[in-house]
């Protein structure tokens, strides 16, 4: 018998939307403090705001150059040189996208083939599976380490013939790592070893608070097999305006910009020349943006810990993964904890599960985000402590 030609492809059929745009839902419709999905509650920059107005108000209103406008390329050109000590062709390496989401959709899409498997570190930023469904590779998932470390020999054991390429993000969604530079030159062994592709998610990279971000780009004999992601989002506190980019080795950038070009066309126009202004500013707007983080990750590692839940101190990124077991309910899955947290303490939350390959081995823990206000932070800490007194 005929399907109906009335229904969802196979490939959505494969996913569901995402957890974590859910749980910013959920914390509306319960008035909730929203820990859950990673975006600040915090004014982006006075003088950004006022260069994005600058711009519009100069009718700059059609669409930039599909690869990105050139004063934007430049301008990332010059600050990786600057605070990547890498040097980058804007012309030939950069692709200016919709964000990093688009970026690395567009860059795997681009690059590897479907039936290519590619390697993903877990627990992974949710993104990193339907990216392989709707691009036709497929993800391996091969679990961290004891305290989130990289396992090389797992990778090892996992790839095979057809894998191409491995994933890695750091400063790392969800765990709040920072992967030392012993794991990192392991990692590129490893990838050189195999003749294969670095695709490194590197958003976060200006909140860390290990030292400065080193990207794989710097490793030896890397820059011809590494593809960067980035953007301005987390940097500028600008997650809605969509500005994200990739590096990439010549070879594979008209692959990478031909995909894009398909998808989405370009980023807005406008506010690629502001963000290209804000990538040139000095040092110190960088090193108070590291500054302010320190204060707001403190501020909630002490209220998660002093409200009976087990929490590291994260080296980077603005995220916190809790052992939620301490309070958990007999045969309460994280879900399930995670709407409790909702309803009971006003507070929202991302499942561990949402994050892992198989939902069971996150099913004791949820992550926190403290990308807000200190006084966001303060209440969210105090309804915490008043819920798991109750407990």
């Amino acid at each position: 018998m005929r399907r109906s030609a009335v229904r969802e492809s196979a490939k959505a059929s494969c996913f569901t939307e995402s957890v974590i745009r859910e749980m910013s839902r959920v914390a509306r419709e319960h008035d909730a403090i929203n820990l859950a999905q990673g975006f600040p509650d915090f004014a982006a920059p006075v003088e950004l705001k006022e260069a994005a107005v600058r711009w519009i108000r100069a009718d700059l209103n059609q669409y930039a150059v599909t690869w990105g406008s050139d004063r934007l390329r430049a301008a990332i050109g010059e600050y990786m040189q600057k605070r990547r000590g890498v040097t980058i062709d804007p012309d030939t390496q950069v692709t200016v996208c919709c964000g990093a989401t688009e970026a690395m959709i567009a860059a795997i899409m681009g690059v590897l083939d479907p039936g290519d498997e590619f390697l993903v570190p877990e627990p992974y930023y949710e993104n990193y599976g339907p990216d392989g469904i709707l691009s036709g590779a497929v993800p391996l998932f091969v679990p961290l380490g004891d305290g989130f470390t990289l396992d090389i020999d797992a990778m090892k054991r996992a790839s095979g013939p057809k894998t191409r390429a491995v994933i890695l993000n750091t400063p790392h969604n969800p765990t709040g790592r920072v992967f030392s530079p012993a794991e990192i030159t392991a990692l590129c062994d490893f990838i050189k070893e195999r003749d294969m592709l670095l695709f490194t998610d590197e958003i976060y990279e200006e909140i860390l608070f290990t030292g400065p971000h080193r990207t794989p780009l710097l490793e030896p004999d890397m820059a011809e097999r590494t593809i960067v992601i980035s953007g301005a989002s987390k940097t500028f506190s600008v997650t809605g305006w969509r500005v994200g980019w990739i590096i990439s080795p010549p070879s594979l950038t008209s692959g990478i910009r031909k995909v894009h070009d398909f998808l989405t066309v370009g980023a807005p126009a406008p506010l690629q020349e502001a963000i290209a202004e804000a990538m040139l500013w000095d040092d110190a707007y960088f090193e108070q943006l590291r500054a302010d983080y320190v204060e707001r990750r403190k501020l909630m590692v002490d209220g998660l810990n002093d409200a009976g839940f087990t929490c590291e101190m994260p080296e980077g990124a603005y995220y916190a993964m809790v052992d939620i077991r301490p309070f958990q309910k007999r045969d309460e899955s994280d879900v399930d904890f995670a709407m409790r947290l909702v309803r009971e303490a006003g507070v929202a939350t991302v499942p561990g599960s949402s994050f892992f390959d198989d939902p069971e081995d996150g099913e004791h823990m949820v992550r926190f985000c403290y990308s807000k206000k200190p006084e966001t932070l303060i209440e969210a800490n105090r309804r915490l402590k008043e819920w798991s007194a109750k407990q």
